[in-house]
């Protein structure tokens, strides 16, 4: 295949799996809208029930009739929600594509992740491959609808206004360090979106459950426990610190320092990839010496994530000094100035 070929392949596949994304979160919001019709069962109130999102029990009414046509109705929204997990991991797979074909779209070929584009490009696909990695393991069903919607809306705004045609490598870029340090950043940057998502949920069950107690309904009934949502958030979070540690304090500079001969250079983008680890390091400190737990940790973990983002996206609009400037929306090359 041509160079031009990739580059048409990778902006179909982008484009098909932006709509797969689209289906499988219409697969979802119709499970969800059709799960307010039904009770949450709790105890011995749940005579029939099926598996749904969250773990969460669904009380198909009492003997007879009714209890025959709840399970149905239960059975049938079920199937929608793993109908939009299926269709989740075909938009997983077809995204894969379209970032392969990025990279061998380039003379000579590389790793896609030479400019702002393609750095959402993998950050979305990393955010929706753990989310259906670790679907099972932590039960996250419940996380559908919120993560869909967030990777469809980050990938929408890189291909309306961060997308830039296919280029080489600028000279700094052109390292084996890129694969090592952008793909350990990348990953760290999809657990602690997870986290982050959770730790919002986490905020919003507490807030209803203090609010209206048991009597909760709709799409929040069903969100697992606060406690639960606690400890899935600190386990995402304890995943992705050592991986953005390896990337920020490790491979970071020893890039850094065969770029620009400095390991560091107080660059916008290193300053705030450093304050972002600092607010985890805090957060896991908190949790583990003060007990930190619930709201305040919670808290603490959005104030990371938005510095995480901030770092990710914004740098590159407010800042004209970094010596990043090669990860802008369209591909530039800059020349660093000599030491």
């Amino acid at each position: 295949m041509t160079d031009a070929a990739w580059e048409s392949l990778s902006n179909q596949a982008v484009a098909a799996a932006g709509l797969l994304y689209f289906l499988a979160l219409l697969a979802h919001l119709i499970e969800w809208a059709s799960l307010r019709k039904m009770p949450v069962a709790s105890g011995s109130s749940a005579r029939a029930s099926v598996d749904v999102p969250g773990g969460v029990a669904v009380a198909t009414g009492p003997d007879g009739a009714d209890d025959v046509a709840g399970e149905q109705r239960a059975r049938r929204t079920a199937m929608f929600g793993r109908l939009g997990y299926l269709v989740t991991w075909l938009a997983v797979a077809v995204h894969l594509v379209g970032l392969v074909g990025r990279g061998m779209a380039a003379d000579p070929n590389r790793v896609p992740w030479g400019n702002m584009y393609e750095f959402t490009l993998a950050g979305t696909f990393v955010v929706a491959a753990l989310y259906v990695a670790l679907y099972r393991r932590l039960r996250l069903a419940w996380m559908a609808p919120i993560v869909l919607a967030f990777v469809l809306s980050v990938l929408m705004v890189a291909v309306i206004w961060l997308y830039s045609p296919v280029a080489p490598l600028t000279e700094a870029l052109d390292s084996y360090w890129l694969v090592i340090h952008v793909v350990s950043a990348i990953v760290a940057t999809g657990a602690f979106t997870l986290g982050g998502i959770t730790s919002a949920l986490y905020l919003v069950k507490a807030r209803s459950l203090a609010k209206h107690g048991p009597r909760q309904s709709g799409y929040v009934a069903r969100l697992p426990q606060p406690e639960a949502l606690d400890r899935v958030s600190y386990r995402l979070h304890a995943f992705g610190f050592p991986v953005w540690t390896f990337a920020v304090l490790i491979t970071g500079p020893i890039w850094a320092h065969q770029a620009w001969s400095s390991y560091w250079n107080w660059d916008p983008k290193e300053v705030w990839a450093f304050i972002t680890w600092v607010v985890y390091a805090a957060y896991l400190h908190a949790r583990t010496t003060a007990g930190w737990k619930g709201r305040n940790a919670a808290i603490l973990a959005l104030v990371g994530v938005a510095t995480l983002w901030f770092n990710f996206i914004g740098i590159n609009y407010f800042s004209s000094t970094s010596q990043h400037s090669y990860a802008g929306s369209a591909p530039a090359i800059h020349v660093a100035p000599e030491r």
